[in-house]
């Protein structure tokens, strides 16, 4: 095994086409290896042709949204807590709160 051998959840650099991919599945009954680019689209190599591409293992990308067609980053709304300013968190008054076990075992 080399260092640019597939392992499926790896990602990897074409250094030809400049395009970065992981490797989803290795049909080795088929002999193919299942990819998905960084930019959504799936793809299909023979694992006869793997060693013969110019590929270099890369960390996987911190940007996720690469398949995600026109999003901006200012587009992505999110507080350190996962609320949008100015939302308001989710709560359930149905379950009870701490110090209301009374209040649960009565409704049983």
């Amino acid at each position: 095994m080399t260092e640019a051998d597939p392992i499926a959840g790896n990602w990897y650099l074409d250094l030809d086409t400049n395009q970065k991919f992981e490797v989803v599945v290795i049909d080795e009954d088929a002999g193919t290896i299942e990819i998905q680019y960084f930019d959504g689209n799936v793809d299909e190599i023979d694992v006869d042709v793997w060693p013969e591409m110019n590929l270099e293992p890369i960390e996987e990308p911190e940007d996720w949204t690469g398949p995600i067609d026109d999003v901006e980053a200012d587009d992505i709304q999110f507080s350190e807590m996962g609320l949008e300013e100015g939302g308001e968190e989710w709560s359930d008054d149905s379950f009870p709160t701490e110090g209301d076990e009374d209040a649960f075992h009565e409704e049983r």
